[in-house]
């Protein structure tokens, strides 16, 4: 591992480890940001000639605390001075302390304060631990990228001028806060199933976490249950040339049927406790999709009762599309387009949120495609393309588009 890769490798490894460690000693998150990205600037121009250090993770932190420390020294205030002295006399591995003992973990829960909006607590946990960028954050979030830049900038802010603290939380704290971490890791894992697999790999990890931590709370089991089943299809999930291969068309055999074993326990475990939320039932969809041998066997009915059940307990557009798709595959096209159509700008109750969504423009192509409206279906197929973040999302869209066959303009 030598030059820029390696140097990538180690940013999506540990880069939130790094942050989180600086957060504890300095209680600023803008400083300890900092710290950090001047290391691994350090670590892009070193490391190529010299090598990756035996210990990359703990050379970018002593790195990072040496650059904060020479930041500090340059001002003249109290709390500088204060900061600095943290700094000077940290042990170069913090100890274990309170009921979480992971560090990046730790930091999600200290993110997600109660005084925070649950956007914000998101968009900054993503930011810090993740080391997303604002423009990754923001499609994530279906929002433009300033509008996402603002809204972390309020939460640092908010988080300075509150003088909320860096600590870890008691443990009557920890529920309270939970929704906010069950999203971050349910975000940073899909994030990572687009396109970063080290992302996907700390999601699961954070999710081990959360479960052994908090073993009594039916979502957190239902987060890990939804992450192994999608997980376990990765395999499937591109074809020899990168495309992407949806789940319909994808070669069953070739999904990691370990994890499927593992997340439908997980699944029947949830439903013996009777308490359903929204990532236990979206666990419960994708656990109908891992029992069917073939695409055809799947059970449609039983997934568009448990999308009716989730539109219940948490609305949502997506949930919305989603459920449409199932409605396809149950009622027909037809129907299932107009609710489509329900959600699409320009539209009787549209839905803003979904604007520049290109699953929706290509769940719309396919509706279309399906009723014999090649046309249309075109048009939306190419929106899609121009929406979608991924190259093997495009790849696979332009594919469908070529299919269609020349259209007239």
């Amino acid at each position: 591992m030598t030059g820029a890769p390696g140097v990538e490798a180690v940013f999506r490894a540990e880069y939130g480890r790094a942050v989180s460690v600086l957060v504890r000693f300095l209680g600023d998150i803008d400083l300890a940001e900092e710290a950090v990205q001047d290391a691994f600037a350090v670590a892009v121009r070193t490391w190529p000639e010299a090598g990756v250090p035996p210990s990359p993770a703990g050379w970018i932190i002593t790195t990072a605390r040496n650059r904060a420390v020479d930041r500090l020294r340059r001002e003249s205030s109290r709390p500088a001075r204060h900061a600095e002295a943290a700094l000077l006399h940290a042990p170069d591995a913090p100890p274990e302390e309170g009921p979480v003992r992971d560090e990046r973990l730790r930091l999600i829960f200290t993110c997600c304060h109660p005084a925070l909006a649950p956007a914000a607590r998101v968009a900054l946990t993503l930011r810090l631990v993740g080391g997303l960028s604002t423009a990754r954050i923001a499609r994530a979030f279906l929002v433009p990228e300033p509008t996402l830049a603002q809204r972390l900038v309020r939460a640092k802010a908010k988080i300075r001028d509150a003088g909320i603290p860096y600590r870890v939380p008691r443990d009557a704290d920890l529920p309270e806060r939970l929704g906010g971490v069950l999203a971050v890791v349910y975000l940073v894992f899909n994030e990572g199933y687009t396109g970063d697999p080290a992302l996907c790999a700390e999601a699961l990890r954070l999710g081990r976490l959360l479960a052994a931590l908090m073993p009594d709370e039916p979502e957190v089991t239902g987060l890990l249950a939804l992450m192994l089943l999608i997980d376990a299809r990765r395999p499937a999930r591109r074809d020899a040339d990168g495309a992407l291969v949806p789940l319909p068309e994808q070669h069953r055999a070739r999904w990691d049927r370990e994890l499927i074993a593992e997340g439908q326990d997980l699944v029947r475990r949830c439903m013996r406790r009777g308490r359903p939320g929204p990532y236990q039932i979206q666990a419960a969809v994708n656990a109908v999709h891992s029992d069917a041998a073939t695409a055809d066997a799947t059970d449609w009915g039983q997934i568009l009762r448990l999308y009716d059940q989730l539109m219940a307990v948490a609305p949502s557009p997506v949930v919305a599309l989603n459920r449409a798709v199932a409605v396809a595959e149950v009622e027909g096209p037809a129907e299932a387009l107009e609710l489509v159509d329900s959600l699409t700008p320009g539209t009787p109750g549209a839905r803003g949120a979904l604007d520049r969504y290109h699953v929706l423009h290509a769940v719309r192509a396919d509706l279309l495609r399906r009723l014999d409206r090649p046309a249309e279906a075109a048009r939306e197929y190419e929106a899609a393309i121009e929406l979608a973040g991924g190259e093997a999302e495009r790849t696979y869209l332009s594919r469908r588009l070529g299919q269609l066959g020349p259209q007239e303009t």
